[in-house]
């Protein structure tokens, strides 16, 4: 589902933020991304959403060479990529079932299918009878499932989520965890970037580890 084929991205200012990077994550996997600040983990996330454009090698998602992808293929694909991060993102002047509906109504989804997918996308996250509140009156944890609601109501085959409970205790990181597990379980492929060592090591997925822009490992935690 996520080829990297020998992916370097170097920036304007000379840096280089990933250097011969070679990974493949299957359709239906659960992966985590960890590594240092700066070790290249949002670099390699936004060649996935097409943000940013690897210096050399291939990025694969679902068979498509991003590399060929025409201006007019960008929106479809990043329809195909749901995105998570850990500040939420989300519009503190629309509702709970604005801010999840928005990416559909971009994709210009007919109103009442909207309706549909965006009251299923709460009820997984167990968040539909906050459908018109507004994200400011929702807990720290609540915000965290409207993004994740939002991230998913387009039925993304690709999951991505950067850091999705660094702002979050212990045990609303659990639930959030839980989220993640429950969407991998019926066939989406997740890429979670975390430091949290101790979710990590409960979940007991494979494992991909940069420093400073290389893979350094792919596996199972020591």
């Amino acid at each position: 589902m996520i080829e990297f084929h020998n992916v370097s991205k170097r920036y304007s200012n000379g840096y280089e933020a990933l250097t011969g990077v070679n990974l493949q994550v299957g359709e239906g996997e659960m992966v985590f991304l960890t590594g240092h600040s700066g070790a290249g983990k949002s670099t390699l996330m936004k060649l996935i959403m097409l943000i940013e454009r690897p210096t050399l090698g291939q990025v694969i998602i679902g068979g498509r060479n991003l590399d060929r992808l025409r201006p007019s293929q960008i929106p479809f694909h990043r329809r195909q990529v749901g995105v998570v991060f850990q500040n939420h993102q989300l519009l503190f002047d629309r509702s709970v079932f604005d801010n999840v509906a928005l990416p559909l109504q971009i994709a210009g989804v007919h109103p009442r299918e909207i309706g549909r997918r965006v009251r299923a996308a709460l009820d997984k996250v167990g968040l539909l009878e906050h459908e018109r509140a507004y994200p400011i009156t929702l807990s720290g944890g609540e915000q965290q499932r409207v993004g994740i609601a939002r991230a998913v109501v387009n039925k993304p085959p690709v999951l991505l989520a950067d850091e999705p409970t660094g702002n979050l205790d212990p045990d609303l990181s659990a639930d959030i965890m839980q989220l993640f597990c429950e969407f991998n379980q019926v066939g989406v492929t997740v890429l979670i970037a975390s430091h949290d060592w101790s979710l990590i090591r409960s979940v007991g997925a494979r494992v991909l580890t940069l420093e400073h822009g290389q893979l350094i490992h792919d596996g199972a935690l020591p």
